[in-house]
């Protein structure tokens, strides 16, 4: 009994010493996403969409500027497929006042060229070198920007409109504005530090 009980000290000891190391590195992913998004406006959803990232962003402000930008390329994918698919079904059943179906395929093509944005400041991102640090993010805060402008000019073209289905797509495309928001937040932050951030990128 007591050559048992040996056996199960050690044991217990190692569970609680992997318990706490786990916690322990809970806590520091945890501090290290919300310490990244206290420079944005919606901190919830920045949070809750960057938190994958905390293991390898950590404190680095390139990988979390894009990171903030892939989550919103993602987002807004799904966002331009929805619009899409719904504004060709409209059109084909001409179920749709005619103010409204102007006003989706405004927003189709309003999400192309938010993709676009988006795509090309993303790569950029991942090509940032210290000779032109300051001219290629200056470049990607003008871009991240036009995509802000034109998600909300899709917005635009829901005002004063009712029904259940136009308060989902402006509830959809106000959360991509909202990511959008955050990822120019994360840039402008990387702006500030300067290329030194790229030694340890």
């Amino acid at each position: 009994m007591a050559k048992a009980n040996f056996i199960i000290v050690p044991m217990l000891l190692a569970c609680v010493i992997f318990s706490c190391s786990s916690t322990s590195q809970d806590e520091n992913e945890n501090n290290y996403v919300r310490d990244a998004c206290s420079v944005t406006r919606y901190r919830d959803l920045c949070v809750h969409s960057l938190s994958p990232f905390s293991n390898t962003a950590k404190r680095n402000p390139i990988r979390w500027a894009r990171a903030g930008v892939s989550v919103t390329i993602a987002e807004s994918k799904r966002v331009a497929h929805y619009l899409a698919v719904i504004s060709k079904n409209n059109k084909r059943a001409n179920q749709t006042r005619r103010r409204n179906g102007v006003a989706l395929s405004d927003c189709v093509e309003c999400f192309q060229d938010t993709l676009d944005n988006l795509h090309k400041s993303l790569f950029v991102l991942r090509e940032l070198s210290v000779g032109e640090f300051d001219s290629q993010v200056e470049d990607v805060t003008t871009w991240v920007s036009a995509a802000l402008t034109d998600e909300d000019t899709c917005l635009d073209g829901f005002d004063e409109q009712r029904g259940k289905r136009v308060r989902y797509i402006v509830n959809r495309v106000s959360n991509v504005t909202c990511m959008t928001s955050n990822a120019l937040a994360l840039i402008n932050k990387l702006a500030t530090t300067g290329p030194d951030c790229l030694v340890n990128d």
